[in-house]
């Protein structure tokens, strides 16, 4: 009889970013592994789907021409919050930098607004990784829900959340917390899924 093992008592070895880095140039990750960490775990990402691929390359497009040269647009690459998680969130508003972050990720002073598409993660975004944005002072976060569709809309962290959240099925001129000059026109954003 094999008797379960309580979460509590698994001992779980938990990574840094440079860990995960070092697994990665020894082969211990492959090349083209959909991974990132999360609090010292590697987790899996799923493959994008159709609508979350649309959703991503769309507001790409609109963010690139909304903010031109006042802002560093990066779509689907790493993050670093801080020593032990790194994740790589669907788009990411950052300042500008003079080496277009050629030198090294961004890291958490550096965003300015984060952006998750979920397809089959929302749950996962919302309870895992929204918090951890939060208490990394990320001043504002998007997730869009390409299932239900919905956008869901963050600003104002502290260390147990966001102070100000809002839901819309329906989304039109959007305000950029950190650029409030710059207002996006997400009205067709959710159309056709």
């Amino acid at each position: 009889m094999n008797a379960a093992v309580p979460d509590d008592l698994v001992r779980r070895h938990h990574l840094t970013v440079e860990e995960y880095y070092r697994m990665a140039e020894v082969g211990l990750l492959a090349p083209d592994a959909r991974v990132e960490l999360i609090e010292g775990e590697i987790i899996d990402m799923a493959p994008p789907g159709n609508r979350h691929a649309g959703v991503v390359d769309q507001l790409a497009e609109l963010m690139i021409a909304a903010v031109g040269q006042r802002a560093h647009v990066r779509i689907q690459n790493p993050l670093r919050l801080d020593e032990s998680s790194e994740p790589e969130p669907d788009l990411t508003l950052l300042k500008r930098r003079p080496d277009n972050y050629k030198r090294g990720h961004p890291t958490r002073a550096d965003a300015l607004l984060v952006v998750e598409v979920s397809e089959s993660s929302l749950r996962f975004d919302m309870k895992r990784k929204l918090p951890l944005y939060a208490r990394h002072g990320t001043p504002e976060v998007w997730i869009i829900d390409v299932a239900a569709p919905r956008i869901h809309f963050f600003h104002s962290p502290n260390e147990t959340g966001f102070t100000y959240t809002s839901s819309t099925p329906q989304p039109g001129l959007v305000r950029l917390q950190a650029l409030p000059d710059i207002a996006l026109d997400l009205t067709d954003l959710l159309n056709d899924l």
